[in-house]
């Protein structure tokens, strides 16, 4: 008898050695100690708050990415009027005037992802449109080629802030950060447009001068309009206050992970690298988003000097040469908001990643067609139309690329996966576009606009099967490339 009831004893013992009661008993306590909501329709959970109040906040967000695109290409124009007034003789040089920005756009979100999760989106747009503003100021300011420089790549850094935490403001669905990204790039062609006027008529640093005021009068704003939107934040406060009021230590935020500072800088760094670095999609995709978005850049650093020196067209009016490739873009972001998703739904109720593909499959040519359109009609001078409507093929092809295979990764590795998959691209396509431009003085000059442009043109072409070769064998690499984070 005694064996028998050692035995019921026993089986009543958990694996952890409670009796199922204290077991049930602990449970309950640690629910009891979790920070969560007051119910679905709490006043303090940012999806509940007045619609007027979310506005403000979307609104805001877009400002702050309004500004911090200005500043990528609103001075292209005005470069060479700062290489003459710096006494720049370098191609090379002048080129990185424009382009060193990215750098900075690309580096950023490293360490201001994590220090969002710490400590909130709000001092994050509050801190980085200071430094920023600052940054821009010097870049104004600017009295040598070096200071220069430096003052515009750390303006990159702290305008990447607003890029690294708009989609969590605006929406957290990954897919909108997508769309968010695209939209990001079409705005970046308008501003040198502008530029080009203000560098002529009132003077380069004025380019910059026009940026400070704007993101001035967007800081003061958001000083009284702007909350923090962060939920997991946001609880994180709630459970300190709760601690503080009620003496219990053991309360934790339901969204706390647990992670340190520490981790999660690793974390920002390390996944990343490794699905770049073993996954041949992410590594392959990624290096087709990047030389495009070379493409486009050099591009936009070569406009200028391209139609002032064969079409002989003054700084204000060859910064028109954007619209070409803004007007191709445009064109593109509303077909392909129209086609994409119904495109993918006709594949059924369980499409396939893969699905995502199709439209690059059939658009993508347009771009190396675009480049060849371009370099061939500037290198024979045939009237200025010809070239900017290369560009503008160029610009609608552009798009048809960067979407697909955002939203390929998104479906592809998941939500979790997909965000480090995504940040993977972001990094390796804004480095090639803050490096490529660099080689197309020299390009242009030794292989003139015809062949130079014919270079980079072959260069998509070999690219093209790639969509092709993961529609066929995307599946079969995913099962068999799958990285474990």
């Amino acid at each position: 008898m005694a064996d028998l009831e050692s035995a019921h004893e026993k089986r009543a013992l958990s694996d952890d050695g409670h009796s199922a009661p204290d077991q049930t008993a602990i449970e309950q306590e640690t629910k009891d100690n979790v920070v969560d909501w007051d119910g679905p329709d709490d006043p303090q959970n940012p999806r509940n708050w007045p619609s007027w109040k979310r506005l403000t906040q979307v609104g805001l967000a877009s400002a702050f990415l309004l500004t911090a695109n200005l500043a990528a290409t609103m001075f292209a124009p005005g470069a060479a009027a700062l290489a003459q007034e710096f006494h720049i003789t370098s191609s090379t040089v002048s080129s990185l005037t424009v382009s060193i920005y990215l750098c900075g756009f690309a580096l950023g979100p490293m360490f201001i992802a994590p220090l969002s999760e710490l400590y909130g989106r709000l001092v994050v747009y509050h801190t980085c449109n200071v430094i920023y503003i600052g940054f821009i100021v010097g870049c104004a300011l600017g009295k040598s080629t070096a200071m220069f420089l430096v003052f515009r790549f750390l303006a990159g850094c702290a305008s990447s802030g607003p890029l690294t935490v708009g989609g969590g403001t605006v929406g957290r669905r990954p897919a909108s950060s997508a769309w968010k990204g695209n939209v990001c790039i079409l705005l970046r062609t308008t501003p040198g447009t502008i530029g080009g006027f203000v560098s002529e008529s009132i003077g380069w640093r004025w380019t910059f001068w026009i940026i400070v005021i704007l993101a001035g009068v967007f800081f003061i704003m958001s000083i009284f309009l702007l909350h923090e939107t962060n939920a997991a934040v946001l609880l994180g406060w709630k459970a300190a206050r709760l601690r503080k009021e009620t003496g219990n230590t053991a309360l934790v935020s339901k969204m706390d992970r647990g992670l340190t500072p520490r981790e999660l800088f690793i974390r920002a760094i390390t996944r990343p690298t490794k699905l770049l670095i073993l996954s041949p999609i992410v590594l392959l995709l990624s290096l087709l988003c990047a030389f495009v978005f070379g493409l486009l850049f050099l591009l936009f650093t070569t406009f200028p000097s391209v139609f002032e020196e064969q079409y002989h067209f003054s700084a204000g009016i060859s910064g028109l040469s954007y619209l070409g490739v803004g007007i191709g873009m445009a064109l593109s972001l509303l077909v392909f908001a129209t086609v994409s998703d119904k495109m993918q739904k006709a594949l059924g109720d369980s499409p396939k990643p893969e699905g995502r593909l199709k439209p690059m499959m059939w658009v993508m040519p347009t771009v190396p067609v675009g480049i060849f359109w371009y370099g061939w009609a500037a290198e024979k001078q045939t009237h200025w139309i010809v070239p900017i409507l290369g560009t503008l093929f160029f610009g609608f092809g552009f798009l048809w690329i960067a979407m697909p295979a955002q939203l390929y990764l998104l479906d592809a590795f998941g939500p979790e996966a997909a965000a480090s998959a995504l940040a993977a691209n972001v990094i390796l396509r804004l480095l090639c576009a803050a490096f490529i431009p660099l080689a197309g003085p020299s390009l242009y000059a030794d292989l003139g606009l015809g062949w130079g442009n014919s270079v980079l043109g072959f260069i998509g072409v070999a690219f093209l099967p790639l969509p092709y070769f993961f529609y066929r064998y995307g599946g079969w690499l995913r099962e068999h490339f799958a990285v474990k984070l």
